[in-house]
C-alpha cells in the first residue's frame, strides 16, 4: 500500500470516530489527572525552617490566641533620690490636725551640708563656722502681696518655742560629712508653706535657696521670692 493510500486510510478512520467516543477519552484523562494530583504526596517547608513562634503555634494552636495580661512597669522617675526630711523640733499641726511639713530637695542637703561645714570657715578672719542652719520667714510684701526671705543663722537664733526645724537623715545618698541640712521657720510661715520644697538652683545670674511646689501660692513673679496665697 503506498503512502497516499494509508494516509487516505487514516484520515477516514480519524473522520469515522464518534463525538460520544471523543468525550469519554477526554473524561477518562480528567479523572486519570485528578487521581494522580490526590494520591501525590504533599511538599511541606521543613521544620528545621519554621521559626519557633510559628513550631508554638502549629503544636499549640489554642494557646496561641490567647492574650496574657501584661506585668506593669516600675513606675520610673528622672529625679534624684528624696531625702527623708523630718522635724527634729516643735512639729505644728493646721486646725484639721494635720501636720504642717516642708521638704529639703537633695540639692539643697547636699548644699546646706557644704555650708554648714565647722571645717569650712566663710572667711579667713573666722576660725569657726557661725553657720548652722537656713531661716526661711514669710513676711508681707513684694510683687504679689508676700515674700520670702532666707538667711543662713548660728546655733543661737534659734527659739525653741516658736520655731520648727525640719532636717534631713544623714543615711541619704547625698550625704555629704561634716555639716548639717537643717531648715528653720516659725510659725506663721510654716502654715503658708506647708507641702513646699526648699530647693537649691544654679541659673544664669548665680545660685540660691528657692521654695518651690508652694501649695497654698496662687501665682508667683519671676524673680521667684514672691507671691500670692489662695484665698
Amino acid at each position: 500500500m503506498s503512502a497516499h493510500s494509508l494516509f487516505s486510510v487514516c484520515r477516514s478512520r480519524t473522520a469515522a470516530v464518534s463525538p460520544q467516543i471523543i468525550f469519554i477519552h477526554l473524561h477518562s484523562r480528567t479523572v486519570a489527572t485528578a487521581s494522580q494530583t490526590l494520591h501525590s504526596p504533599v511538599r511541606t517547608i521543613p521544620a528545621y525552617l519554621l521559626s519557633s513562634q510559628s513550631q508554638w503555634r502549629q503544636q499549640r494552636p489554642f494557646m496561641a490566641f490567647i492574650r496574657r495580661p501584661r506585668t506593669p512597669l516600675a513606675a520610673f522617675s528622672t529625679s534624684a533620690v528624696a531625702n527623708a526630711t523630718v522635724v527634729t523640733l516643735n512639729p505644728q499641726v493646721n486646725e484639721d490636725g494635720e501636720p504642717l511639713l516642708v521638704s529639703i530637695s537633695p540639692r539643697a542637703a547636699k548644699r546646706l551640708r557644704e555650708i554648714t561645714n565647722p571645717a569650712a570657715s566663710p572667711s579667713a578672719t573666722q576660725k569657726e563656722n557661725p553657720y548652722h542652719h537656713l531661716r526661711i520667714t514669710v513676711t508681707s510684701g513684694g510683687c504679689h502681696g508676700f515674700q520670702y526671705l532666707m538667711s543662713l543663722e548660728p546655733s543661737s537664733k534659734i527659739s525653741e518655742d516658736e520655731d520648727t526645724i525640719f532636717e534631713v537623715q544623714e543615711d541619704t545618698p547625698d550625704a555629704a560629712p561634716g555639716g548639717q541640712a537643717k531648715v528653720v521657720m516659725d510659725s506663721a510661715s510654716l502654715e503658708l508653706l506647708s507641702g513646699s520644697t526648699v530647693d537649691y538652683t544654679t541659673e544664669l545670674i548665680g545660685s540660691q535657696f528657692k521654695i518651690v511646689d508652694n501649695p497654698r501660692a496662687s501665682s508667683n513673679c519671676g524673680c521667684g521670692t514672691s507671691f500670692d496665697i489662695k484665698e
